[in-house]
């Protein structure tokens, strides 16, 4: 059977929480619940990384601007780890190239990221932080509930994936000025620090 369904999702649960499917798919392969899982991703220490970053995580996601800030950061850490993971799983089953699933799992992960982070942009202009621990709550509920489901679906879980991602790119569009209403915001913030910092070295006259 092809491997192109778990790739894809897993694709697009990287680009949401990537350290989360790491751990996931590795204590499924420790654990005998899945043959698919390479074993790379089943050693200690991967999955000892993995859930130490999961919980970084976790506590960074859930309180505003700082979400955002996390978001930048991993703008390339999430799509890389979607190739990788992709290219492990199809190396795992010899059913899909290695270069094609890296491909899919990369790109889809940047999408999927660039939904999140856009989201979080927009949330971040409400003034209380319910909201961002509440949608951070749900898409830590979401990848470990779709992951779970691709290892023993994993068509089903693409499909549902697959309107997720397509959702979030149309909610992306809705929430378009809001995002730019936070990236006003923050260049404001950064050139009233500028500004301050240059007060603070200047010489009294």
């Amino acid at each position: 059977m092809s491997v192109l369904p778990l790739v894809f999702t897993s694709g697009w649960a990287s680009g949401i929480n990537a350290y989360a499917v790491v751990l996931l798919l590795g204590l499924f392969g420790a654990t005998g619940l899945s043959d698919e899982v390479p074993e790379a991703l089943q050693r200690t220490d991967v999955l000892v990384v993995a859930g130490v970053l999961f919980l970084c995580e976790a506590v960074a996601d859930k309180i505003p601007y700082v979400d955002s800030a996390w978001d930048t950061v991993h703008t390339a850490i999430r799509p890389v780890a979607g190739a990788v993971v992709a290219a492990l799983l199809a190396g795992e089953s010899g059913s899909l190239p290695e270069l094609t699933a890296g491909a899919v799992g990369g790109s889809t992960a940047l999408m999927s990221h660039l939904v999140k982070a856009g989201t979080r942009m927009a949330v971040n202009t409400s003034p209380e932080p319910f909201s961002n621990i509440g949608i951070s709550l749900a898409e830590d509920l979401g990848v470990a509930g779709i992951v779970t489901f691709a290892v023993f679906n994993p068509v089903a879980a693409a499909a549902v994936a697959a309107v997720l991602l397509a959702l979030g790119l149309v909610i992306l569009v809705f929430l378009a000025s809001r995002i730019r209403r936070f990236l006003r915001r923050r260049a404001q913030r950064r050139e009233e620090r500028h500004m301050s910092g240059a007060d603070w070295h200047r010489p009294p006259g």
